[in-house]
């Protein structure tokens, strides 16, 4: 993996410091380290970041402040990578963030991040466009729609569920022995009935078996 320009901001100076170290040893180069999003937007246009790492809480207000930059820098430079590291989860916004479904993206919450090394490895699929939710930030998403899989048809359940497994169109077809033009139509009901925007990328391949993984839960 190819070194990212990478901005980390985050009010904790330990953990700011943790996650300078461990991005730099992972071999990207950090660009930028703030204590505040005001700071992190008023530095932004120069710094010119790949990626960036920020808390969802920060001063002044210790609210969502980490999370409405994200939205700004998204909003800014589209192509930016957003990591938002959190000990919340914050529903509306987090929502808001991921709607567009624009992929390299993830939210990662504090106390269940096992090590820095984690949040190294978070930042690669981010680059690659993918999209990195933490189990809780997805539950609690899902949580706000009404059983969105109660409307699946019993094919549609069983593509979803060959999805889960991680198999492929292609797999899919072989397992269910039907074209893969019929499986890509399941794929596509199961996306438009899980109200799932087009992404371009895995995004909403993702949330649709987080979906399901919730529900069998």
């Amino acid at each position: 993996m190819s070194s990212a320009r990478v901005v980390v901001a985050d009010d904790s100076l330990l953990l700011r410091e943790g996650l300078v170290r461990i991005l730099e040893e992972a071999g990207h180069e950090v660009v930028g380290a703030f204590g505040s999003a005001d700071a992190l937007l008023a530095e932004l246009a120069d710094l010119a970041p790949e990626l960036v790492v920020l808390d969802v809480r920060m001063p002044p207000d210790y609210r969502d402040e980490g999370v409405r930059a994200a939205i700004e820098i998204r909003r800014r430079s589209p192509e930016v990578g957003i990591l938002l590291l959190s000990q919340y989860v914050e529903v509306t916004y987090a929502q808001e963030l991921l709607s567009s479904g624009r992929g390299g993206v993830g939210y990662l919450l504090k106390d269940r991040v096992a090590s820095l090394s984690e949040v190294a490895e978070a930042i690669d699929r981010i680059r690659d466009g993918g999209t990195v939710l933490d189990p809780e930030v997805v539950a609690q998403l899902l949580g706000r729609r009404h059983d969105p899989l109660s409307t699946l048809t019993p094919r549609e359940r069983e593509v979803l569920t060959l999805m889960a497994e991680g198999r492929t169109n292609a797999a899919i077809g072989e397992r269910l022995v039907i074209g893969v033009g019929a499986v890509e139509k399941n794929v596509t009901a199961i996306f438009s009935k899980l109200g799932l925007e087009d992404s371009g990328t895995d995004h909403r391949r993702v949330l649709a078996v987080l979906a399901w993984l919730q529900h069998s839960a």
